[in-house]
């Protein structure tokens, strides 16, 4: 299963409510959101960064699934999306390129 790190922010652009009764149902509004994704496993973690605006979540799911689930919170938070590859399966991939790189420059090196 493809796991990615999402980095969100709240976006101050977003036309935030004004009145405190309408912005306190929005943010319960969210946090349902989030609630029902973790829920479902579509995410596995979610936390909050000390400035209170931004935090991360880990999702567990695939590319057309995590893309819905990122867009439902626009446009008061945006995000960015990164694909985690396991350390196990980047170790093997970077080690066979960086052993084909040796081997390429020992070839070159011979000429």
């Amino acid at each position: 299963m493809t796991r990615f790190l999402i980095l969100w922010h709240q976006n101050p652009l977003a036309s935030w409510p004004k009145e405190p009764a309408e912005l306190s149902k929005l943010r319960e509004g969210i946090w349902d959101g989030i609630d029902s994704l973790l829920k479902k496993g579509e995410i596995k973690e979610f936390g909050f960064f000390l400035d209170g605006t931004s935090g991360y979540a880990i999702g567990e799911k695939d590319s057309e699934t995590t893309f819905r689930n990122i867009s439902m919170f626009l446009p008061y938070y945006t995000s960015s999306v990164h694909e985690i590859v396991p350390y196990e399966k980047g170790k093997e991939i970077l080690g066979a390129l960086w052993k084909a790189q040796a081997k390429m420059a020992h070839g070159q090196s011979q000429r």
